[in-house]
């Protein structure tokens, strides 16, 4: 057995865990300069701690819920408990070049920062005792399943044949549309719409930007799951995606007025956020496409949050979850088997049935993740409740929730 492992590969995916590992405290950065200064250190927590939280959800159960031996298409059985049988030796399934251990390392690092991603929703506004709560259920109940029917062996949507390279379904859009159920739950921020809540530190979220791009190229070519030609082009599709939505979104807020840097980054992380489970199966060009695509997406699914008043207040929805169903339908249309020969061809390549696949696939994300976290988020909200108090609303999170302060 220990033969068929790739020093190289291995090598590779070590470098990769640490990349996707990267994207949290990346993200906190992000969503942190975007809070005002009172809520700073608030949000900074509600990325980081799902290193702590699901770092320890994924070894003792988390893994095995996703990837465990198949029980009816839905969920993993209990065998990987406590990562029981994840050792050195490789897995004929799911890691045939590289260590069983190092694949479900790779895999947590995923289920530790889509959680993060949700939480762009309810900043300045959360208590935290009832985000950990959530935020564990969620995991156990949404994204491990979920991670079941489109990555593990045996799962239903895997089955049918979805293509989802790095976790288009299983990340963004089921980020994106849980966050936008939790915001329709919460309610807005205390004077939302009344006057204006300005960024605290724009060159933050311009570091949590180039952080994450960087930290995306482990997500994305990584899970070619070794260092072989389809990373190569996961890596240079990712990067023309990102690059392609950054200037489209600098063109439209250009267009509305000047080039705004916030949103030149937004673009950016918007273009990536597209690509993602196409990045393995379509051409640089495609890519393009995508990001090109993307961009205006988003930026006008964000002009229609703000004309509902809706206070999704770091536009997750519009940015991971619209932006990724885009992506994700894309790949029904520019999946190639000349890029990747284990995937299939998508419509433009003689295979409409794909971009039938990709579709069932996005609508069962979308309704699964929403309405589950709308019922997740309601059972708090008339139980412990959801939000802090008035005044430590209007005194902020930092003081309130965390006794500190991140200026002086």
């Amino acid at each position: 057995m220990n033969a068929q492992i790739s020093t190289g590969d291995t090598a590779w995916i070590l470098v990769c865990c640490s990349l996707v590992l990267l994207m949290t405290p990346a993200l906190a950065f992000f969503y942190g300069g975007m809070v005002r200064r009172k809520n700073v250190l608030s949000t900074l927590t509600l990325s980081y701690i799902f290193m702590s939280l699901i770092g320890v959800q994924w070894v003792i159960y988390g893994y095995s819920l996703a990837f465990g031996p198949d029980i009816g298409g839905l969920i993993g059985g209990l065998d990987y408990l406590g990562f029981t049988g994840v050792g050195a030796q490789p897995n004929a399934v799911y890691a045939k070049n590289i260590p069983h251990q190092l694949f479900a390392a790779f895999q947590m690092m995923f289920a530790v920062i889509t959680p993060a991603l949700i939480t762009g929703a309810f900043v300045e506004r959360v208590k935290f005792k009832s985000f950990l709560l959530f935020s564990l259920l969620w995991a156990t109940l949404v994204y491990d399943p979920l991670c079941h029917w489109v990555w593990g062996q045996g799962g239903w949507l895997r089955e049918m044949g979805v293509l989802d390279f790095a976790g288009g379904t299983v990340v963004h859009i089921a980020a994106g549309f849980s966050a936008l159920a939790f915001a329709l739950v919460i309610g807005p921020r205390k004077g939302h719409g009344s006057f204006p809540m300005e960024p605290n530190n724009i060159p933050l979220t311009v570091l949590g930007t180039g952080l994450l791009w960087v930290g995306w190229f482990g997500f994305n070519a990584g899970s070619a799951l070794g260092a072989n030609g389809v990373a190569v082009n996961a890596l240079v599709t990712t990067n023309t995606s990102a690059a392609t939505a950054g200037l489209v979104w600098m063109l439209l807020s250009w267009l509305d007025g000047r080039p705004s840097t916030l949103g030149i980054a937004t673009g950016m992380v918007v273009g990536l956020a597209a690509v993602t489970p196409a990045c393995g199966y379509v051409t640089p060009l495609a890519a393009m496409v995508i990001g090109a695509v993307a961009a205006p997406l988003a930026y006008y699914a964000i002009r229609f949050r703000e004309r509902r008043k809706l206070d999704e207040s770091l536009d997750v929805w519009a940015c991971h979850g619209m932006a990724s169903t885009w992506g994700t339908l894309a790949t029904g249309l520019f999946a190639t088997v000349a890029v990747n020969a284990d995937a299939a061809n998508g419509l433009f390549f003689g295979n409409p049935s794909q971009f039938a696949v990709q579709l069932i696939a996005v609508i069962v994300t979308i309704v699964f993740a929403f309405g589950m976290t709308y019922v997740l988020a309601k059972a708090l909200h008339v139980s412990i409740g959801l939000r802090v108090s008035p005044i430590e609303e209007e005194v902020g999170l930092d003081i309130s929730s965390h006794g500190e302060r991140s200026y002086l």
